[in-house]
């Protein structure tokens, strides 16, 4: 018997990314993505480092470095986020650099944004420079995961 091989692309969104469910979007072949989320009940001061998706409904008080990153109603960050793409409907204050950007209807946003791609909604607050650039992840030193064993 033959393999079947399909010619399904991963799906895209009107910006021409990949979007989230696409193992592609997560860079990881066959891995499920993990998610992770800070409750709306916690504060945390100092980074936040994560190798998959991050959901943010509480405070952070330091820089975000994800993948997918979504900063939830009621969230407030004082810090900047580096990420492939990040959906903001909180409040952040510091800079963005991201590939894809999306500001809510509901978001407050005072930073600047370094992107490839830019959404920002009617009734989402901006105040800033806005930046196009090819790769705006260039230069950034993200931080190293320390491997589940203990070595880095």
């Amino acid at each position: 018997m033959l393999p079947s091989f399909s010619n399904k692309r991963p799906e895209r969104d009107e910006a021409g990314f990949p979007t989230p469910s696409s193992s592609s979007a997560l860079g990881r072949s066959n891995e499920r993505a993990s998610l992770s989320i800070v409750g709306p009940d916690l504060v945390i001061v100092g980074d936040l480092v994560s190798n998959g998706q991050v959901q943010v409904d509480g405070e952070i008080q330091g820089d975000i470095y994800g993948t997918h990153v979504v900063i939830g109603d009621g969230a407030r960050i004082v810090g900047g986020i580096v990420s492939e793409e990040v959906v903001v409907r909180g409040t952040v204050t510091g800079s963005i650099r991201c590939r894809k950007v999306m500001l809510q209807a509901e978001s407050k946003v005072e930073g600047d944004i370094y992107h490839k791609s830019l959404g920002i909604e009617e009734g989402a607050y901006f105040e800033g420079r806005s930046r196009r650039v090819d790769d705006p992840l260039a230069g950034v030193q993200r931080p190293v995961l320390p491997s589940a064993d203990g070595s880095s």
